[in-house]
């Protein structure tokens, strides 16, 4: 089973302030993810950056020269390009739902704070009331101390008798006093041992839960920024392929085909010589 220090008495200081440790613990819960927020949109905008930046990459490849034997692999790096960008784009519509989610958590945080707050309230008086008695026994402590010593002394410097006995009736009227404040601190440790060990018990649940939701939030980053990754990863691969498929020979042959170098040879020509009976009269001078 799960345990945590924070109900330990030893946590919880001389001066009692445990109460009000634990309170603004809790209360640094909404700190955190609004910090992880913010961290999460500035991934975000990077990411997004990122993948305009590829748009703006695909189309300057997509004004690239055509000509020469290079150009058909201008397109394996335009397609590239705009599959890394999408990649990219996609990882920021899943940081920004992730955003949203936080944002919800947040206000759900803040909710729970306020009715635990209301919920402890009696913690808190308890706190006061058990910091008032410390205070209250320390100084009837003192006093009666201070008391017992004056008459004490009176006792061995042989004073009067009136002044011993008024001596003695301070001393024991002081140390009244003082069983009478070990009592109601007593009665006021009782009170905030009880209502401290719940509403320390209480705050533990919430902070489990908080940190537990928190820990389901970054799997949730890390799953988006990993799924991401091996699309990216796959893309690359697919790029190395289909560079590794164009053959140089395959350049050559497609540059001929479309820019029609031709495929049949200029036919020859051989001398034909003028004579009377196979040429019309005048022919052969033009020729």
């Amino acid at each position: 089973p799960f345990m945590w220090h924070l109900v330990e008495w030893k946590n919880t200081g001389e001066k009692n302030n445990g109460f009000d440790v634990l309170y603004h613990n809790m209360k640094h819960g909404q700190i955190s993810v609004k910090e992880l927020a913010d961290f999460v949109r500035e991934r975000a905008l990077i990411e997004e950056s990122y993948s305009k930046s590829m748009c703006k990459l695909a189309k300057m490849v997509s004004s690239n020269t055509q000509l020469g034997t290079f150009s058909p692999m201008w397109d394996v790096f335009r397609i590239s390009s705009d599959k890394l960008a999408l990649c990219h784009w996609e990882l920021v519509r899943k940081l920004q739902e992730l955003i949203k989610e936080m944002n919800r958590f947040s206000e759900d945080q803040v909710k729970v704070h306020r009715k635990t707050k209301e919920e402890v309230s009696g913690t808190l008086e308890a706190v006061q009331n058990i910091q008032a008695s410390v205070q209250l026994l320390q100084k009837s402590k003192e006093n009666y101390h201070s008391k017992w010593m004056e008459w004490d002394r009176l006792k061995k410097e042989g004073a009067t008798q009136k002044e011993t006995d008024k001596a003695e009736v301070k001393s024991k009227k002081a140390a009244e006093t003082y069983k009478n404040c070990i009592e109601k601190y007593s009665a006021a440790r009782a009170d905030f041992e009880q209502k401290m060990t719940e509403t320390a018990q209480k705050f533990q649940m919430i902070e489990e839960g908080h940190l537990r939701h928190m820990k389901g939030l970054i799997n949730s980053f890390s799953h988006s920024v990993e799924d991401t990754h091996v699309q990216v990863g796959q893309v690359h691969e697919e790029f190395k392929q289909n560079v590794e498929n164009i053959r140089v020979e395959d350049l050559i042959r497609k540059f001929a085909e479309t820019k029609g170098t031709g495929k049949e040879k200029p036919g020859s020509s051989e001398f034909e010589e003028c004579n009377s009976a196979t040429v019309p009269e005048g022919e052969c001078l033009l020729l």
